[in-house]
């Protein structure tokens, strides 16, 4: 069947009357299992997972498929109100989006992510829908010498994630590389600074990590300064409306991160979380008020959240068209796949057009649904902040705990998220960024393993990090993002230096 007539198919079987229903379950089950803080994506679609035996593999995928972008969509929420990340990928919606609820503006930074969001997916699904058999070629066109560079050049953004010094950046990201490197070596199968524990030879969660350092130094902050009449701002939930200033920042950021994102997504390995942090980076690095970012601002919280859903609509490209998961989430997903009788891979979109082109179709109306449901519903979200503050700390920390137990139904991992929550209560307290932690420890296992297979199929040849054009522009990009800063640094600190002496 050629291109055109699978379209015709997958709008035939997303717009049917079960197909329209599965969609609408897939989204709102979705999105209700990602505002609690810890779930995610993941643990949606393996709920999900028993529910499907029995039912037709067609309908039974376009539902998951929303289950997952519903999650996404929604795990953004709790990032927003209380600081706490709803799924990995939705760590860099803190960055901005917990500030703007700390000033009062719980409800514009809820609508912000809601149509970032909304943008971000509708954007990728054109883009999936116009180009998924292609870009399975770009997909695997990425070798570990690429996969290495790419990393590198996120890397470099660990000094443009600091307020201030510097050295304090870079510090935090070698705490994050220590604490990525524990567990199992992947090459060698030797252990790594475990310490003689069974319990750290898979190494440490993201979540846990994540959790630790957001979720819990927040809520130690907040006990310490109970007093402060500050936070009393937070109850104050605003307005949803956004002015016409508003969406003029917020148009920039969605329309570059919502194609930088897909092609993230793309990418076998990249995932959700690493196309919010390059896409939080890269929005700084091209704003014109960088010093804004991390203190609320509307291009801050907009380009990471449209980012995430871009990439994880993204994620499908490779497990549609080739079978191969794009990341943890679409692991589970493949295994969804296989249950349910279905094999992804190149002969999916000949062979179960209906299948194929309906799950791409199915995120249109997906995202059509997820924006009706999410905006009126604002407000009462928002309500959470109205929660008295002791019951409101009691409800984050119990959030955390049973998040946490139910990724590995390990008591040794609850031990490491309050490990991680003095951590972070320790970096908060001495102005130490988290940023560059959790940036180092997402990219820093990957960074490692594409360094050494590179290497490693080359025969030790260094050459192999300038084999092709792309590895040698990603080099010279990840150089002039560390010296360009600094220049620009230096340069304001002159340009302040000549005005307070011409006063």
């Amino acid at each position: 069947m050629n291109g055109f007539g699978g379209i015709l198919e997958g709008f035939q079987v997303a717009f049917s009357l079960e197909g329209m229903l599965f969609v609408a379950i897939g989204v709102i089950v979705g999105t209700a299992i990602g505002i609690m803080p810890g779930l995610g994506p993941i643990t949606a679609i393996a709920v999900m997972i028993p529910i499907t035996y029995g039912m037709d593999p067609t309908f039974a995928l376009v539902m998951m498929a929303g289950v997952y972008y519903g999650a996404i969509f929604g795990s953004s929420t709790s990032s927003i109100l209380i600081n706490t990340p709803g799924a990995a990928s939705t760590v860099a919606t803190t960055f901005d989006g917990y500030p703007m609820a700390q000033r009062g503006e719980a409800g514009k930074a809820l609508a912000i992510a809601a149509m970032a969001s909304f943008v971000g997916g509708t954007v990728a699904a054109i883009l999936l829908m116009l180009f998924a058999p292609v870009l399975s070629s770009l997909a695997v066109s990425f070798g570990p010498a690429e996969y290495f560079a790419l990393m590198l050049f996120g890397m470099t953004a660990i000094a443009s994630l600091s307020e201030g010094s510097s050295v304090r950046a870079f510090i935090s990201a070698v705490l994050g590389f220590m604490a990525v490197t524990i567990g199992i070596d992947s090459q060698t199968g030797t252990s790594r600074f475990t310490f003689g524990s069974v319990n750290l030879l898979e190494g440490i969660d993201f979540l846990v990590v994540a959790l630790g350092l957001f979720a819990l130094a927040e809520v130690s902050s907040l006990i310490i300064n109970r007093h402060d009449r500050s936070i009393e701002k937070m109850s104050n939930i605003g307005s949803i409306k956004l002015t016409r200033k508003d969406f003029k920042e917020m148009t920039g950021p969605m329309s570059r991160q919502s194609v930088l994102g897909f092609i993230i997504g793309v990418l076998p390995g990249a995932g959700a979380t690493i196309a919010s942090f390059m896409s939080y980076i890269a929005e700084k690095r091209v704003s014109k008020k960088p010093e804004e970012f991390g203190k609320g601002s509307v291009k801050g919280l907009a380009a990471p959240e449209t980012s995430t859903n871009a990439a994880s609509t993204g994620s499908f490209v490779p497990l549609l068209s080739l079978g191969i998961p794009g990341s943890g989430t679409t692991a589970v997903l493949l295994g969804a796949f296989l249950v349910l009788g279905v094999q992804p891979g190149p002969m999916l979109v000949s062979e179960e057009p209906s299948i194929f082109w309906g799950i791409i179709v199915s995120m249109y109306l997906g995202n059509v649904i997820l924006i009706i449901l999410n905006l009126p519903l604002i407000p009462y979200i928002s309500k959470v902040l109205k929660i008295p503050r002791p019951l409101l700390i009691s409800l984050v920390l119990t959030f955390c705990l049973i998040g946490i137990y139910a990724i590995s139904f390990s008591t040794f991992d609850l031990y490491l998220l309050v490990l991680f929550g003095v951590i972070g209560f320790v970096l908060k307290s001495l102005k130490f960024p988290a940023a560059p932690f959790i940036l180092a420890f997402v990219l820093g296992e990957l960074l490692e393993e594409n360094f050494r297979m590179a290497l490693t199929i080359s025969n030790g040849d260094v050459m192999v990090f300038l084999q092709n054009p792309l590895i040698i522009t990603l080099l010279i990009l990840s150089v002039l993002s560390i010296i360009l800063p600094n220049l620009r640094k230096k340069k304001h600190q002159k340009f302040d230096q000549n005005k307070g002496v011409e006063k």
